[in-house]
This record gives C-alpha cells, structure tokens and sequence, in this order.
C-alpha cells in the first residue's frame, strides 16, 4: 500500500484548509437556520433542522466567532506591523544623524563600490551597530578566514535608504575633484582591503 506523504503538508495550508471548512460551516448552519421552510421541506431535512435547531445554531456562533476572532487577529497583527515600522524608523532617523567617522565611512564604500551588497566583518564594531540600528541587514553567506575572522555578505535596509543621501555621507555632489577622491580613498576602513586579502585564506 502506498504511503501518503505529509512531509510536503505546510501549517499555512492546514490553516487554509481549515478556514475553508470552517466558512463551508457557517454557510451551512446559515442555511438550515434562515432558507425558507418549504425549501428545506423539499430537501427532507425539515425535521432534523426542527429537531437540532438549537446544535445549528450553536454551530453557526462557533463559526462567526472563529472568524470575528481572525478578524481581530489580522487587524492587531496589522498594528503591531506599523507600530514595529514606525519604531525601527525613529532608531533609523536619530542613528543616521548620530553616524560616527567610521560608520559614515563604512556606508560610502556602498556608494564608492558601486554595489548594493558588500562582505563585511562580522565583528566589526561599526558593522554591529549599524546592525543593531537596522541601517544594514546581513544576507548571509557567513565565511571564515584566518586573519580577518568571519564575514558576511551585508547590504543597506530599504528604511535607511531614504535617509542616506551625499549631504548625509559627505559625498562630494557631483563627480569628485583628484583632491575628494583621495581624501574619500583615505577615509575609507582599514578593513576594505584585508577582506579582499584574505580571502584566499579560508580556514
């Protein structure tokens, strides 16, 4: 006998399933209870509606409330969604004025690379707390070396990007004079160069 697999069998599609049962419920139980007489008459279910009215009905509130209750659900969920949005873009807001030398810094190498994902040390001081502040997200692909210790790949969430421009990085405005290109080149983290370094050297 073939074996049903459940492995495929997500919670979302037990959920799914179970709302649609549970809306089949109430449309039934509504039924019996408010379709004219002479309908269920016809159908010959008059009788067992008359005798288990009091079960229909009872079925039906279960079922309203089943989905009054995922209502409230989805409407808290909602709130607490725009409450967590709206908290993580203060922390943005007040960090990005807030940016040290060496945060500023490691932001421009976004802008100066060109690229919207960089691999970065992961114990990097200003890398954890642009981390810790939401400005920057870790992607993953987590790596070892031996000098440089692990990195990862990084990239600017979609809530800081509004607030970082040229005005906020320091970036020259328009296309860099040989004296701003050497001073950003100067500027940049020590750490730029050794990951590029060590990456040949994974442990």
């Amino acid at each position: 006998m073939k074996k049903v697999d459940l492995s495929n069998i997500s919670v979302s599609t037990g959920k799914r399933f179970f709302a649609s049962a549970m809306l089949w419920w109430v449309i039934a139980c509504a039924s019996m209870l408010f379709v004219p007489t002479h309908v269920l008459a016809n159908l010959a279910i008059d009788q067992f509606v008359a005798q288990h009215s009091h079960f229909i009905g009872l079925g039906l509130l279960i079922g309203v409330a089943f989905f009054l209750s995922q209502l409230f659900s989805f409407f808290a969920d909602e709130s607490i969604q725009y409450l967590k949005a709206k908290k993580m873009k203060e922390v943005i807001e007040s960090k990005v004025k807030l940016l040290d030398p060496s945060e500023r810094a490691l932001l421009r190498e976004f802008f100066l690379q060109s690229s919207t994902i960089l691999t970065l040390p992961q114990n990097e001081l200003a890398v954890k707390t642009l981390v810790e502040t939401n400005i920057i997200e870790k992607l993953g692909n987590d790596r070892h070396y031996a000098i440089q210790g692990p990195t990862a790949d990084y990239k600017i969430s979609m809530q800081a990007r509004v607030f970082l421009n040229r005005e906020v990085l320091r970036l020259p405005s328009g296309t860099p004079s040989e004296d701003e290109l050497n001073h950003l080149m100067k500027a940049r983290p020590t750490f730029v160069n050794g990951i590029v370094q060590t990456r040949k050297q994974p442990v």
